[in-house]
C-alpha cells in the first residue's frame, strides 16, 4: 500500500541536544514531563481507542498502567541514555512497531557496552545459545552452549525482565534475535540487571553446569565482533546485483531514500532478460528496512515493476481497502499542515499532484467528520484491479531471502511478491508491523525524545495485526544465519 505523506514527518525539524546537558533531577523530572505527553498525545489522537477489534486491545489496556509503571520508575532516571530507555519502555509496551520514542541525540548504536563477560548470545531455535567467546576468554561457556538459567532464574524469566521492552519486543521471533546479544551485556540500562553473577550451561544433552560470570571491560571492536557474530548485518554496500551459482542474486538490504537506488535500479533494468530467464534469481531482503514507510515501500514496489513489469503485477498488488481515521482536532491539523508543506513545494506540485488532491479530500472529510460529532470516518483505498492478461514474464523460479531484519516497506513488499507465480519466501522470520499506519512525528516537551505513531488505521488490510512472514516448512533456514557461504549453500539446494 503506498503511504504518500510520511515524506511530512521526516520534513519535521530536528532539535539535536547534548545528552549531558542536564543534571540527574533535571532527567528525572523531563522523563516525568515526556511520559505524560505521550500518553495524553496517544489518547487524544491515535486511532486505537476508536477502533474496535483485537488490534486495538493491547493498546487500551497498556495506555494508562504503562504510564504508571513507567512513573514508578522515573525516579532512577539519571542520564539521558535512561530517559531514552524508560521512553523506549512505555513505548514498547504497546506491543505496536509504529509507536516509538526515539532520542534526538546520538543515542546507543547497537555494538554499545559498558562492560560484557567476553561473550555473546543469540536465539537460535527457541533458546538462547552462545554465539561468540572471545578469544583468551577465561572461564567462558562455549560456542553452542545453550543458557538455561542466570542469577537461579530461569533463563525465560531472566531475559524477560532484562530485555523485554527495554531492548526489543519479546513477543515476536524478530525482537528475541535482534535483543539476544544483550542478555548478558551491561548496556548502562538503570532499570535492568548488568552482566549476571553466575549462569548455567547446557552442553548437548549433558546437564547443565554452572559458571561464575566475570565482567570484563570493553575494548574498541569487541561488542561489533560478538554482535556481527550473532545477528546478520547488513553490508556497507546495501544495494548490489551480483551471480552466484550461475543465477542473479539481488542484495537489497535497505529501503532507504540515501542507499543508492539509481545505480541499482539502472543494473536491475540492464539485467532484466537475464533476471527473466529460466534459471531464476534470489532476492535477497535481509535487514532490509527503511527511513519511511512511504519510501520504502514505494521502493520495493518499483523492484518489482522493473523485473516483472507494471501491466503483470498491477493486478496481483493488494487492494488497499478501507483506511479508518480518527476524527480528531489533532489529527486533523496534522493533515493541513502537511498540505500546506506540499502546495508551497513547486516541484512537489508539478510532480505529486494527486497526492495533493487526496489530501484535500482526507481534511474535507476530516471537517465534516468533526462538524458532525462523528469519532471516526472510512475512506476507500486503491481497489484491486482485475487480472490484465498480461504474461509472467520471469521464466523461472524466484527465492525472496528474509530475516528478522526484514521490516516496513519490506512487509508491504512481501504482499505484493508473495502473490506472484513460482515466488517462494524462504530464510528465518520476520519482523511484524500493525495496522495503525503512516507515522505522525511529535517533539516532546524536553527535546530529548520525539513520539512517532501511526495515526490511520488500515482496518481492512489482507495481512493481520503483527502478522509476520515465516518460511514454509523446507524453506527455514536453521544454519548460522551470518555464514554467509553456508546461507549462500542453502538457498542453492532450493533451486534443485
Amino acid at each position: 500500500m503506498s503511504r504518500p505523506l510520511t515524506f511530512a514527518a521526516a520534513a519535521a525539524l530536528s532539535l539535536v541536544v547534548s545528552a549531558g546537558a542536564a543534571s540527574a533531577q533535571d532527567f528525572r523530572a523531563l522523563a516525568r514531563q515526556d511520559l505524560q505527553r505521550s500518553h495524553d498525545e496517544l489518547a487524544a489522537n491515535h486511532p486505537a481507542p476508536a477502533v474496535p477489534g483485537a488490534a486495538s486491545q493491547g493498546f487500551r489496556a497498556w495506555l494508562d498502567s504503562g504510564l504508571q509503571e513507567s512513573l514508578g520508575l522515573a525516579s532512577r532516571v539519571n542520564s539521558g541514555d535512561s530517559h531514552a530507555y524508560l521512553l523506549r519502555y512505555y513505548a514498547g509496551g504497546f506491543r505496536d512497531s509504529n509507536i516509538r520514542v526515539s532520542p534526538t541525540f546520538e543515542g546507543m548504536g547497537p555494538y554499545f557496552g559498558t562492560s560484557w563477560p567476553g561473550f555473546a548470545t543469540g536465539w537460535r531455535n527457541g533458546r538462547y545459545v552462545v554465539t561468540y567467546v572471545k578469544p583468551g576468554t577465561r572461564g567462558a561457556p562455549r560456542v553452542g552452549d545453550v543458557v538455561t538459567e542466570c542469577n537461579v532464574t530461569p533463563i525465560e524469566e531472566f531475559a524477560r525482565a532484562k530485555l523485554d521492552r527495554w531492548e526489543g519486543n519479546l513477543e515476536t521471533e524478530a525482537g528475541r534475535v535482534t535483543s539476544a546479544p544483550y542478555l548478558m551485556w551491561n548496556r548502562n540500562n538503570p532499570f535492568t540487571a548488568g552482566v549476571p553473577s553466575q549462569c548455567s550451561f547446557q552442553s548437548g544433552r549433558g546437564r547443565p553446569r554452572e559458571l561464575q560470570i566475570r565482567p570484563i571491560p570493553v575494548v574498541a571492536g569487541d561488542l561489533e565482533a560478538a554482535y556481527r557474530a550473532t545477528v546478520y548485518m547488513p553490508p556497507a554496500t546495501p544495494l548490489a546485483v551480483e551471480t552466484v551459482n550461475g543465477r542473479p542474486w539481488l542484495h537489497v538490504h535497505s529501503f532507504a531514500d540515501t542507499a543508492g537506488w539509481p545505480a541499482f535500479n539502472a543494473a536491475v533494468e540492464a539485467q532484466a532478460a537475464t533476471l527473466r530467464g529460466p534459471q531464476g534469481f534470489v532476492l535477497d531482503l535481509r535487514a532490509a528496512s527503511g527511513s519511511g514507510e512511504n519510501s520504502s515501500t514505494a521502493r520495493g514496489y518499483g523492484l518489482a515493476n522493473r523485473i516483472w513489469t507494471p501491466e503483470f503485477t498491477v493486478s496481483r498488488q493488494p487492494a488497499a481497502g478501507d483506511i479508518t481515521y480518527r476524527a480528531t482536532q489533532g489529527n486533523r491539523d496534522w493533515y493541513a499542515a502537511a498540505l500546506g508543506r506540499m502546495e508551497a513545494d513547486p516541484y512537489f506540485v508539478q510532480e505529486s499532484m494527486s497526492v495533493i488532491e487526496q489530501t484535500r479530500e482526507i481534511v474535507a472529510a476530516y471537517d465534516a467528520a468533526i462538524a458532525a460529532g462523528r469519532p471516526t470516518f472510512t475512506l476507500a483505498g486503491r481497489p484491486a484491479v482485475a487480472d490484465t492478461g498480461a504474461p509472467n514474464p520471469v521464466q523461472g523460479p524466484v527465492i525472496v531471502l528474509v530475516d528478522a531484519g526484514c521490516s516496513g516497506g519490506c512487509l508491504d513488499t512481501l504482499d505484493l511478491l508473495s502473490r506472484l507465480p513460482n515466488v517462494r519466501i524462504a530464510g528465518s522470520t520476520t519482523a511484524t508491523d500493525s495496522i495503525f499506519v503512516e507515522p505522525t512525528l511529535l517533539r516532546l516537551p524536553s527535546n530529548y525524545s520525539d513520539l512517532s505513531y501511526g495515526h490511520k488505521a488500515w482496518t481492512s488490510r489482507p495481512r493481520a495485526n503483527n502478522q509476520p512472514y515465516t518460511p514454509a516448512q523446507g524453506l527455514t533456514y536453521t544454519g548460522n544465519p551470518v555464514d554467509e557461504t553456508a546461507v549462500r549453500a542453502w538457498v542453492g539446494t532450493l533451486f534443485q
